[in-house]
């Protein structure tokens, strides 16, 4: 079974994504905001694939206050997660966010919230896990 990471800090965001991957994708979900624990889950393989929020409020990483723009970056520059695919999740759906964001962070795709459509958020996610 294949597993989302969630980085997401609205715990109700969360729940709903959570809920979504699991009972229409049949998909494993773990969640966390904890940028070390990202890292480290990351690095261990826990995570096929991970849906990124881009404005975490609380999150730290190394010292400095980081975003989910700056998380995927760090993902992204190491050859030990680089091929994670990653999702950006954001309620900044501007006309030009999506390719800003995509462009700046290196990220796979981008969806953006609220989630109104379960059926194509779970393609849009399948489409990306690796068919291992």
């Amino acid at each position: 079974m294949k597993t989302v990471l969630i980085v997401e800090d609205d715990q109700v965001n969360a729940r709903v994504f959570s809920k979504i991957l699991t009972k229409r994708g049949g998909l494993a979900v773990k969640h966390t905001e904890d940028v070390e624990e990202v890292v480290k889950m990351a690095n261990s393989g826990e995570a096929d694939l991970i849906l990124m929020d881009v404005s975490l409020a609380r999150s730290v990483y190394q010292g400095k206050s980081v975003d989910g723009i700056k998380i995927t970056q760090i993902l992204k520059a190491n050859p030990e997660t680089n091929k994670i695919p990653i999702i950006l999740v954001t309620a900044h759906a501007m006309a030009g966010d999506r390719e800003s964001f995509l462009k700046q962070s290196g990220a796979d795709s981008y969806i953006s919230k609220p989630v109104v459509d379960h059926q194509e958020f779970v393609s849009q996610i399948k489409a990306l896990l690796p068919s291992d």
